[in-house]
């Protein structure tokens, strides 16, 4: 491709608006992986010999054909890693793939293993376990905050400057990163890797004189993993599609491979172009009015009222500082596939929706319910939260005292600097749940929601700057609730409206010893109900009884927390 000298412009088609490139958030969100053997930073001069490594152990039918994949085995051998790593990579991988139809995608959970990843799409994942999130920056009130967050941990120095009410009381929420800023870091970091991301796609081919790097059509299709193109109200449109190279070929003959230098140009250009276009913003809402709805605005300074509008399809619906109350959020409510909840305070949340993301990140003192997750759920920097999901899977980062009721297809991860963390099995249900599970491909007869996988206390993704030593030890764990303990929560059916389903149960099974458990307390419960009819009192006495069973009762709904959501429901 000749370089032209006019400014880079975004890609164009014919009669149409410019629409630019933007990186894809799902892997940078949902895709990193805090396991030391997975991180490499230098470059390709330690994955090229892997990717080599992992392209030897195919058999020779394989490696001749496009659908070059490798199973758990040999992803383990390959990277030194414990199958059970390798497994939690697959699964990790085909939770943030760019094409839905990915063998790895759509296998059933006994087949992931043997049918493994393609290995450049591994590559391309391997190498993006380097990059460093953006964290908001210092809070200007950390010593008025310090008795909100008890130090119980060696590394709350360094953690706690992101603890859910700390965020709230900071005087330095504005600082926030905006959507448009996390874009942009991603932008950033993709445009500094881009060559040796594309050196570890392409072949060598014999030049005039020396080698030179070319790209497959095939090979190009991988860097879907990481870019497409859209604008905001429409829908992602895959880099291939907007790609002016290996168009009008032959669909009978295989397009002739480019110039993985033309490719790294064109990619440049337009990652320039929209790297220009994020700061234009930003400067135009520096001197100007904010749209409530618009997607870029600060995490942390959305008002309750601007939540309610739906946001663009290309980013995630954001609930976001809702305080003392419920809010109830239904299919036809959302836009997109992805739901962040943010700073969210003694509040009951409801998301009757069947979703590929969801996000919780700030909250505490609340009931977050997540309807049917198809891909992965964050749950990050919360405190005395129940979260209730039926999800692939779910990672829980830097959290305390929070509980988990999960139906869960993949083992829960807990990483980071957690405290007092419990799970248990799923509790609830509401009309169109078998429905939205169907939807997203979550099998409710697979639930490993006791199989909690800790990880490192320390993520090395964030960009903080970590003692030595610290990456190397385990994070606490989350135990399991005690059959006696476990209640089911109740969603009222009025919410649905008339989106009514099928649905009359639980549709996960619950465990012996935890439906052995509410048989038991159904039966005492019975057994009162008929002593109570049966007691030959005086009126007094009987007036006694009732106050004593309504303190007792209010005890219960204040200790459990229960007291939220019957005030929240009081009150629709």
């Amino acid at each position: 491709m000749a370089e032209s000298d006019e400014t880079p412009s975004p890609a164009t088609t014919p009669s149409t608006a410019p629409i630019y490139i933007h990186p894809r958030r799902e892997p940078f969100e949902h895709g990193l992986l805090p396991i030391p053997k997975l991180i490499f930073t230098d470059g390709t001069q330690t994955l090229g010999p892997i990717k080599d490594k992992l392209l030897s152990s195919l058999s020779s039918s394989e490696s001749s054909t496009t659908n070059q994949r490798v199973n758990t085995e040999s992803i383990a051998e390959s990277l030194q890693i414990s199958l059970e790593h390798a497994r939690l990579v697959l699964e990790t991988i085909a939770c943030v793939l760019h094409s839905d139809s990915d063998p790895l995608v759509t296998a059933k959970p006994s087949e992931v293993g043997s049918i493994g990843v393609n290995v450049f799409d591994l590559v391309v994942f391997l190498y993006i376990q380097s990059y460093k999130r953006l964290l908001p920056k210092g809070h200007k009130d950390s010593a008025a905050v310090a008795d909100v967050w008890p130090s119980t941990s060696a590394f709350d120095g360094f953690l706690s400057a992101l603890s859910p009410l700390q965020l709230v009381r900071s005087n330095s929420r504005r600082n926030m990163p905006s959507q448009s800023d996390e874009e942009a870091h991603q932008l950033s970091y993709l445009q500094k890797h881009l060559g040796n991301i594309l050196s570890l796609l392409s072949e060598a081919v014999e030049g005039e004189g020396d080698e030179t790097l070319v790209l497959s059509a095939e090979k190009f299709e991988h860097l879907g993993f990481l870019f497409y193109f859209g604008e905001k109200g429409s829908e992602r449109i895959p880099l291939s599609q907007n790609a002016p190279f290996f168009a009008n070929s032959d669909p009978d003959m295989p397009a002739v491979p480019v110039p993985a230098a033309q490719v790294h140009d064109w990619l440049l250009q337009n990652i320039a172009s929209a790297l220009e276009r994020i700061t234009e913003r930003a400067s135009a809402k520096e001197n100007g009015p904010t749209s409530a709805i618009d997607q870029d605005v600060p995490m942390a300074d959305v008002s309750a009222s601007s939540v309610k509008s739906s946001l663009s399809p290309r980013g995630p619906n954001f609930i976001e500082g809702i305080s003392k109350t419920s809010y109830v959020r239904q299919p036809n409510d959302l836009k997109g596939s992805s739901v962040k909840v943010v700073n969210c305070h003694e509040s009951v949340i409801y998301i009757l929706a069947p979703l590929k993301y969801a996000t919780v990140y700030g909250c505490s003192d609340a009931t977050i319910f997540l309807g049917a997750v198809g891909k992965a759920v964050r749950v990050e920097h919360c405190e005395r939260v129940h979260v209730i999901a039926a999800a692939k899977r779910i990672c829980i980062i830097n959290c305390r005292e929070c509980v988990f009721f999960l139906g869960v297809n993949q083992t829960p991860l807990v990483v980071g600097d957690n405290h007092k963390l419990q799970v248990a099995p799923y509790n609830t249900f509401y009309s169109q749940l078998e429905e939205h599970l169907n939807v997203v491909g979550i099998d409710p007869a697979i639930n490993k929601w006791d199989e909690p996988v800790a990880l490192g206390v320390v993520d090395p993704h964030d960009s903080l700057s970590h003692p030595a030593g610290v990456s190397d030890v385990q994070t606490e764990s989350a135990s399991r609730i005690v059959p006696d303990q476990f209640t089911n929560f109740l969603i009222p059916n009025w919410f649905e409206g008339e989106q009514s389903g099928s649905t009359k149960n639980n549709p996960f099974p619950l465990p012996d010893a935890y439906m052995a458990s509410q048989q038991r307390r159904q039966k005492n419960l019975e057994e009162i109900k008929q002593n109570l009819r049966e007691a030959d009192l005086e009126e007094s006495r009987k007036k006694e009884l009732t106050t004593a069973l309504h303190q007792c009762f209010k005890d219960w709904l204040y200790a459990s927390g229960n007291i939220r959501q019957l005030y929240c429901l009081q009150n629709e």
